[in-house]
């Protein structure tokens, strides 16, 4: 399968200057992509950890909408990619802020994650969903926990990066430029497997939540966490190598 990188190209918007919109427009704006602001609020529900509710999720991202605008200008066909990008790193910035996870779930966490890697090395591949949770003798609601917990982290991770990116975008760039970033986006795409560039099209391009994710992959909750985290791992590793090269 091709997977379409249209989406990805928006992490590279253009933001130079553009003439001030008047605050009409900008209203107009956020009503319209209001819906934008309740799905991603509803896609990073489930790994807030109850440290933030869906309204306060969605009274931050469209903090986060309004910081778009701002920066993005006149919203076009390409804006919506950029806006979700925005919306969920405010949201994200604010868990963090928060520290919503106690120390004890980070130590928690790190023992599940030094065991896992332990696991790994003894069978020699990657262990199965069951394998782990016998292994750790933890639930199945501990280890999606632990999987969603670590994904808000890559995630995290992840967009900081692709907002450093399209920062490289910031100071009227070249056609040229332009096209280094896009080919390093697509390039990163492409590191990827069909399964992980389906699930990476379906997070960032569709905004779905892991459980609509696993329906349409008939895949477990837990097992659509292991593979978005894998994949954006593997796009950032390569973007950032590419980054460092310039």
């Amino acid at each position: 399968m091709q997977i379409q990188a249209e989406y990805v190209v928006d992490y590279a918007a253009l933001l130079g200057t553009r003439p001030a919109r008047s605050a009409g427009d900008e209203l107009r704006d956020v009503q319209a992509y209001l819906p934008l602001v309740k799905r991603v609020a509803r896609q990073l529900n489930s790994q807030a950890g109850g440290a933030l509710d869906r309204e306060d999720m969605e009274q931050i991202g469209l903090m986060g909408l309004l910081e778009a605008l701002r920066r993005y200008g006149e919203p076009d066909a390409r804006f919506g990619s950029y806006a979700a990008m925005r919306i969920r790193g405010a949201i994200l910035d604010e868990l963090r802020r928060q520290d919503w996870r106690p120390r004890t779930v980070r130590q928690q966490s790190h023992r599940i994650r030094d065991a896992v890697r332990g696991l790994s090395r003894s069978l020699g591949r990657e262990p199965t969903e069951a394998e782990v949770i016998k292994e750790l003798g933890i639930t199945v609601d501990a280890w999606k926990e632990h999987l969603l917990d670590e994904n808000a982290e890559v995630i995290g991770s992840f967009d900081d990066l692709m907002q450093e990116t399209g920062g490289m975008l910031e100071k009227s760039p070249s056609p040229e430029d332009q096209l280094i970033i896009r080919r390093s986006l697509e390039q990163a795409l492409g590191q990827l497997d069909e399964r992980e560039q389906r699930i990476v099209q379906m997070y960032y391009e569709f905004e779905l939540s892991y459980k609509e994710i696993a329906a349409v992959l008939d895949l477990t909750d837990a097992r659509v966490c292991q593979l978005n985290k894998g994949a954006l791992k593997k796009m950032k590793n390569f973007l950032q190598g590419s980054l460092e090269k310039k």
